[in-house]
């Protein structure tokens, strides 16, 4: 970067920021009413924000008016930028250099102002380091306070947590995503790593910062405690590396420690039910493919009020416990709830007016402050013995757990309350915040300044009567602060007492030594309110953090409320049941539904052949011990995969504590659910559809116990038909290996030969999805029923899709001659399908032979 041979002083307190600052991060510099960026960061900017360019001493420069900044800062961040501010530190005086410092360095995963959040989403940043004993992560969001660590030997078990929590920003040490990289291709885990990384927004610290000695004092300093045993940690946790490293990138970036970091909990993998990335993909947990958040699990089930209690939903879904006890007891509290249903209605009244508590002290406590806010602590409060006196009427478990945790801190409220106007500006530099009367200095202040103002009044009045002047105009601006105005026409009556300030078009500017004096005396006034106003408010905020840990408790207990609340309105919507979830091997379900595609049919009104689609509920029965493997077959579109999914996400919800979409669930505890469904390809890293199958079909073969409970959609169709089918028959074979019990299992199939298989694998059971034949026309009827499908309809369902007839009736001729042929598979379990050798010879249209190897 060019400079010119001598600085102003100006630039040179900028070139001191900008070389203390991380690589590629764009410095916003405050020039009065301006946050201005030079040189490469001016031509960044402009690019992503659409800014004019303008040229200082021939370098590159673009401005941002102040009021508008994080706007701005919001698409920089958007874009993957880290966006430092440098704000001035004192106001301006002519002829002196401004003192300015830098304020924060704001990155994806730092950032705390809530217009660059999404307030129903948690806000990750993760730290994750890899070493021969396993891999070691942290992730903290920044926003709440939120801070877990967590260390397992083996990569699969930590990274479906990751995938879920789906980070903005992660801490890498040096080096380590190329080191990733270059693993040996067997390392299919560590590939995994590398890829979930890769995608993200990464940056690197030094490899020092991920020491468990360093992370470990780090930690202990900035939670403020001497050791981690209160934390149920020992101060040689490998993860602490890694929270160390959060912490430090976290106070770099704030430019001070977090205040908001009060505890440090263990995710142990044992304890939750796992989802490989794979898995939270194809069931699309959290994100649909083809519709965003809208066609998401999450949003299926989400029915929250607030703010907080929509993010601890999404954290619930991230990490579903094992813990009966707890799964129970949720599943009780929906139920009480579900029990009243105008009580439920009061609750959830009362829980939609309550503001986002966490966020706003996280904001609070790191020096993020503005009236408004302070006010939503107000009014929550505000809500709470009403909150606590609705509870009570439940009268049975739900007061017992929640009204104990529920805080009203009745002094904090009335001091807010006292001392805050009912309306508030969002920043503290606008004033008129604090309640008249609650402060009798301030009260005086703001007398000077309104007697100061009645003085302009008169003396506009007494001026116009002085001079004979009916137009004369006592005004004020910035930059030449209060002055009289005469016109043009009225030049000749001016006194000799006015002293000129300025010409203007129209006439001119006029100042007396009484105007200046009292000029003097109102700025003086309206300074010492603001700065009395100002001392009130932070010793407002003050109180407000001394009691950041009984708000935090009141907070958590609200948003599980709002969660519960909201699956109560969800089964009346729906009828949910309440599933049965024990220690057992059983997956019974009666009349089970797909969560999403249930509300999605009714949103849209889907109209099919006339009339209302309406959701065709199926049953499930599958056990470890006895009906294992279930294989269904059945033709494209008739509901193959929709079913094998609801399966899974019905299984899920009861492990999260919600009601399910059925008549009857029973579910045994599952330790992890895999999927295998739908065709990616992922080229960037070199691998076809076909390599993605097999790679999240080794996954599963590789991981899955009999605790697990996985779904297969259309196992082997990357590849000829032959090798397809031979893979898919190996594959349900592996799965039935143990002589005894295996995983629970949804294997879908266009492969019919492998039906075959039920006559040697005891635990496996044939069902399809039934169809209705009408004219050499399918209906699709959507129910599972025992047995195999005697067809694939494959040409029908071409038909339906709009082929051309000819091309119709063509594929008739050709299947005609195939199933004479009698090309099918027959083979004994466990014996290697052999590729035929005969050709299959088919009369194309022409007559000519056309051979099919």
């Amino acid at each position: 970067m060019s400079t010119e041979p001598k600085l102003t002083p100006m630039m040179q307190q900028y070139f001191e920021v900008k070389r203390g600052l991380p690589r590629d991060t764009l410095l916003l510099f405050r020039l009065g009413d301006f946050f201005e960026m030079f040189f490469d960061d001016a031509v960044t900017a402009s690019r992503i924000c659409g800014l004019t360019l303008t040229k200082r001493q021939e370098h590159p420069m673009a401005g941002i008016p102040a009021h508008a900044v994080d706007t701005y800062v919001n698409k920089l961040l958007t874009a993957g930028k880290k966006v430092a501010i440098c704000d001035q530190a004192e106001p301006a005086k002519a002829g002196k250099l401004v003192k300015r410092t830098l304020t924060r360095i704001l990155s994806p995963g730092t950032t705390l102002a809530a217009s660059q959040l999404d307030a129903n989403r948690n806000h990750y940043l993760a730290a994750i380091a890899l070493d021969k004993t396993g891999l070691h992560a942290a992730w903290l969001d920044l926003s709440t306070g939120e801070f877990r660590l967590a260390s397992d030997p083996r990569i699969e078990n930590l990274l479906p947590v990751l995938t879920a929590l789906d980070p903005a920003e992660l801490i890498l040490p040096e080096g380590a995503l190329d080191a990733w990289q270059a693993a040996p291709h067997e390392q299919t885990a560590v590939h995994a790593l590398h890829a979930f990384c890769a995608g993200r927004l990464a940056s690197e610290l030094a490899a020092y910062n991920f020491e468990t000695a360093t992370g470990a004092k780090t930690v202990m300093d900035t939670l403020g405690v001497l050791n981690l045993q209160g934390f149920g940690l020992q101060h040689t946790h490998p993860a602490l590396g890694p929270a160390g490293a959060l912490v430090y990138y976290a106070t770099e970036n704030l430019c001070a420690r977090p205040e908001n970091l009060r505890q440090l909990q263990e995710y142990r993998s044992a304890g939750t039910l796992l989802l490989d990335p794979a898995t939270l993909r194809n069931l699309e947990i959290f994100r649909s493919a083809q519709d965003g958040h809208a066609g998401s699990l999450l949003h299926a089930i989400g029915r929250t009020t607030t703010a907080a209690g929509a993010r601890l939903l999404e954290r619930w879904l991230a990490a579903p416990v094992l813990d009966l006890g707890e799964i129970h007891r949720r599943q009780h509290l929906v139920g009480e709830l579900l029990a009243q249903p105008a009580r439920l209605a009061a609750l959830r009244e009362l829980l939609a007016n309550v503001r986002d508590i966490p966020r706003i002290l996280g904001r609070l406590q790191n020096r993020l402050r503005n009236p408004r806010e302070l006010g939503g602590v107000r009014d929550t409060l505000g809500q709470l013995p009403a909150l606590r006196a609705e509870l009570a009427a439940f009268a049975g478990r739900l007061a017992d757990d929640y009204r104990p945790r529920i805080d009203e801190l009745p002094g904090l409220h009335g001091l807010l309350s006292g001392g805050l106007n009912d309306e508030l500006p969002a920043d503290v530099a606008d004033g008129n915040y604090i309640r008249p009367g609650y402060d009798a200095e301030l009260d005086r202040l703001r007398a000077l300044t309104t007697d100061n103002r009645t003085w302009l009044s008169d003396l506009e009045r007494t001026e116009q009567e002085r001079t004979g002047i009916r137009s004369l105009k006592v005004r004020f601006t910035n930059n030449f602060g209060y002055y009289i105005e005469v016109t043009k026409a009225n030049l000749h009556l001016v006194p000799s007492d006015y002293i000129r300030r300025q010409t203007t078009v129209g006439g001119e500017r006029y100042v007396t030594e009484a105007l200046k004096q009292k000029e003097k005396e109102i700025f003086h006034a309206e300074e010492s309110a603001l700065t009395r106003e100002q001392e009130l408010f932070n010793a407002l905020v003050s109180s407000v953090i001394a009691d950041a840990a009984a708000l935090t408790r009141t907070a958590e207990a609200l948003a599980e409320l709002d969660v519960l609340a909201g699956w109560a309105v969800l089964a009346r919507e729906w009828s949910y049941c309440r599933p049965e979830i024990d220690e057992s091997d059983t997956l019974e379900i009666t009349e089970g539904r797909h969560p999403v595609v249930e509300q999605m049919l009714k949103a849209t009104e889907t109209v099919a052949r006339g009339g209302n689609q309406a959701f065709v509920p199926n049953d499930t029965h599958l056990s470890c011990g006895d009906a294992q493997l279930a294989l269904l077959t059945g033709p494209n579109m008739a509901g193959k995969s929709t079913y094998i999914r609801q399966v899974a996400l019905i299984a899920l919800l009861a492990h999260v504590g919600c009601w399910v979409p059925a008549r009857r669930c029973r579910v045994g505890l599952v330790d992890r659910i895999f999927s295998r469904v739908g065709a990616s390809d992922d080229l960037a890293r070199g691998n076809s559809t076909f390599m993605v199958e097999m790679n999240e079909t080794a996954n599963i073969l590789n991981h899955a116990t009999d605790r697990s409970l996985i779904i297969l959609d259309e196992i082997g169709r990357g590849t000829s038909t032959y090798d397809g089918l031979s893979i898919a028959w190996a594959v349900v074979e592996h799965l039935h290996r143990d002589p005894e019990r295996g995983p629970r299992t949804l294997f879908a199939t266009h492969y019919q030969e492998l039906t075959q298989l039920e006559k040697h694998l005891p635990r496996l059971r044939n069902f399809s999805v039934a169809v209705k034949e009408w004219n050499d026309e399918i209906v699709f009827v959507r129910r599972v029923v025992a047995g195999a499908a005697d067809r694939s309809y494959g040409i029908q369902v071409a038909r339906l899709a709009g082929l051309p007839l000819s091309v119709i009736d063509r594929a008739k001729t050709i299947l005609a001659k195939l199933e004479s042929d009698d090309t099918s598979v027959s083979l004994p379990a466990a014996t290697p399908v052999a590729r035929p050798k005969k050709k299959i010879s088919v009369a194309p249209a022409d007559d000519s032979q056309l051979n099919l190897l």
